[in-house]
């Protein structure tokens, strides 16, 4: 059964938690892009290695995420954040001492175990605070999600030309976290008894529909996965500054951000297809311009793969959240998608490198994920909201109409 809607106070305080806590899990990623030189340089870490400070964090998304309804029914889903939250702030002062690629590889891998657990139970939380507003608040998250990008972006070498030294551009992350730590503590809800839905991760796994949608997430944030860790330093082969680099990953993140927010409450049908196939072609035109026309608008090619990349993450979230309607068991399937999908997409980035390795330029990586964003476009066109009982094998209702509005 779906939880009543909080009261009015308690759903703004609700909205800034879902938005600070959304703000917090991509700047430790997006922030290494534009410090890449400066941490290869003191670290030792080559163009593979750098590549794991983006693959491992990605890796234990999709591990750790297989945890989410485990963790959602025997630790609660408030606990796991909040406990989240305490490994980011811990994670990122840790590099401030990071003088090693082991240890800088160590971070990550921290980070993105903190981050993991946030992905795999928020959902949950938000499918069961705001049934009726789930497109509105997945897309705040979303937005919020890419934004932190933005910010990570931006400011690391900021932060890093300020204080003179690389270690501080990753280190003030901290902060946010502090902050979103102690929203959390004081606006989540009280975590109830144990989940009962009807369907196990276990059940749900045996369901071929669950699969293609991993297929698709990991596919499409493969191509996020790869932007943020090649993005900069690609500009950076043409002579671009770490400041400069920095402002273009910023750029795609802001029109991440934008697209993850307003796609959804413009996608007023239950079937949202045709808005997923527009941020596929949005993929494919920012792909292909990297690849064929870096230095004639790299800003607009950014914003257009950004726009992409954004609003097809918000998308396929609330895709996964209308499959069941009860929360419990749509967290669970929410949980189970990232998991495999983070699988596949903690992998392009290295293979992205090994590809640069073999062929002396980012070319051939850039038109692996245009082909990507091509398979997963006919891969969605399986994805109708008339046929997601009989996907799920469960006896439910037709998905109600989705309010995309702002919840007053």
């Amino acid at each position: 059964m779906a939880s009543a809607e909080p009261s009015r106070a308690a759903r703004v305080l609700l909205l800034a938690a879902v938005a600070l806590v959304g703000l917090n899990l991509r700047p430790f990623i997006t922030g290494i892009g534009p410090l890449a030189a400066d941490i290869a340089a003191q670290t030792g870490l080559d163009l593979k290695g750098i590549s794991l400070l983006t693959l491992v964090p990605m890796f234990l998304m999709g591990i750790f995420a297989f945890a989410g309804p485990f963790l959602q029914s025997r630790v609660g889903a408030r606990r796991s954040v909040i406990a989240s939250l305490v490994v980011l702030v811990i994670g990122s002062l840790l590099r401030l001492t990071a003088t090693q690629g082991w240890q800088m590889v160590g971070t990550a891998a921290l980070l993105g175990v903190g981050v993991a657990v946030i992905q795999a139970v928020f959902p949950g939380i938000v499918k069961k605070q705001f049934p009726h507003h789930v497109g509105m608040v997945m897309g705040l998250y979303s937005a919020a999600l890419m934004g932190g990008g933005a910010l990570g972006a931006q400011a690391a070498p900021l932060v890093a030309n300020a204080a003179g030294d690389w270690h501080s551009g990753l280190a003030w992350m901290a902060i946010p976290a502090v902050l979103a730590l102690l929203l959390a503590v004081f606006t989540l809800p009280r975590d109830g008894g144990a989940a009962n839905g009807r369907l196990s991760a276990l059940a749900l796994l045996r369901r071929p529909r669950v699969w293609l949608l991993m297929a698709c997430f990991g596919l499409v944030n493969g191509g996020y996965s790869t932007a943020v860790a090649w993005l900069a330093p690609f500009y950076r082969e043409y002579g671009w500054s770490a400041a400069a680099s920095g402002t273009l990953m910023a750029v795609m993140a802001v029109f991440q951000a934008l697209a993850a927010l307003f796609l959804p409450m413009l996608a007023r049908s239950n079937d949202l297809r045709r808005w997923l196939w527009l941020t596929l072609a949005m993929q494919a035109i920012g792909f292909a311009a990297l690849a064929f026309w870096p230095e004639a608008s790299p800003v607009l090619w950014a914003a257009i793969l950004g726009a992409g990349l954004g609003g097809c993450f918000s998308l396929s979230m609330i895709v996964a959240l209308d499959h069941l309607p009860d929360p419990a068991e749509a967290g669970a399937l929410s949980a189970l998608m990232q998991g495999g999908g983070f699988l596949i997409t903690a992998l392009p980035p290295w293979i992205v490198a090994a590809l640069h390795d073999a062929t002396g330029g980012f070319t051939a990586g850039w038109l692996l994920h245009l082909a990507c964003a091509v398979v997963v476009a006919g891969l969605y066109w399986r994805v109708s909201p008339a046929g997601y009982a009989k996907a799920m094998n469960a006896a439910l209702p037709p998905p109600p109409t989705v309010d995309r509005r702002v919840p007053s």
